[in-house]
C-alpha cells in the first residue's frame, strides 16, 4: 500500500488569515460571495469557514479530490480570492496530503507565497464518506 498522495488522492487545505481592522464585515461578505461561487462552480468536495470576531482570525478548511481540483479552483476563483484578500492576510497554509509539485507547487514556493509558513503534512490512510453513504 502506498501512503504518498497521488493526482487522485484527496486533500485538504487550511488557510488561516488574520482580518484587517476595521474590515470584518466587508471580509464577511467577500468570503460569502466566494463561497457560494465555488459552492456552484468549484471542484471543491467541502468548503467550511470560520470566524473568531474577537481574535479577528479566520480558518478555511477546503476538501479537493486531487492537486488538479486545486489548480482549477485558483484559476476560475481568483476575482473572489482577491476580494478576499483585500480585507485580510494569510498567516499560515498548511497543505494536508501531497500535492502533486507540477500542479500546486507553486503555491509553496518562497518566490510565490512570500513569508507566509507553509506546511505540508503527508497522509497516512484515510477515506472520504458522502452524506449519502453515511
Amino acid at each position: 500500500m502506498t501512503t504518498r498522495s497521488t493526482r487522485h488522492a484527496p486533500l485538504l487545505l487550511h488557510n488561516t488569515m488574520r482580518i484587517t481592522p476595521g474590515h470584518l464585515d466587508e471580509f464577511r461578505r467577500a468570503v460569502e460571495r466566494a463561497v457560494v461561487f465555488v459552492e456552484e462552480h468549484g471542484p471543491q468536495l467541502a468548503v467550511q469557514v470560520f470566524v473568531d470576531e474577537e481574535q479577528l482570525v479566520a480558518h478555511s478548511f477546503q476538501l479537493y479530490p486531487d492537486s488538479a481540483a486545486i489548480a482549477r479552483h485558483w484559476q476560475l476563483s481568483d476575482p473572489y480570492i482577491a476580494a478576499v484578500m483585500e480585507h485580510c492576510t494569510v498567516e499560515r497554509l498548511e497543505m494536508y496530503g501531497e500535492p502533486e509539485e507540477d500542479v500546486v507547487g507553486d503555491a509553496f514556493r518562497p518566490d510565490v507565497a512570500g513569508d507566509v509558513p507553509r506546511t505540508v503534512v503527508p497522509r497516512l490512510i484515510g477515506f472520504v464518506r458522502s452524506a449519502g453513504d453515511a
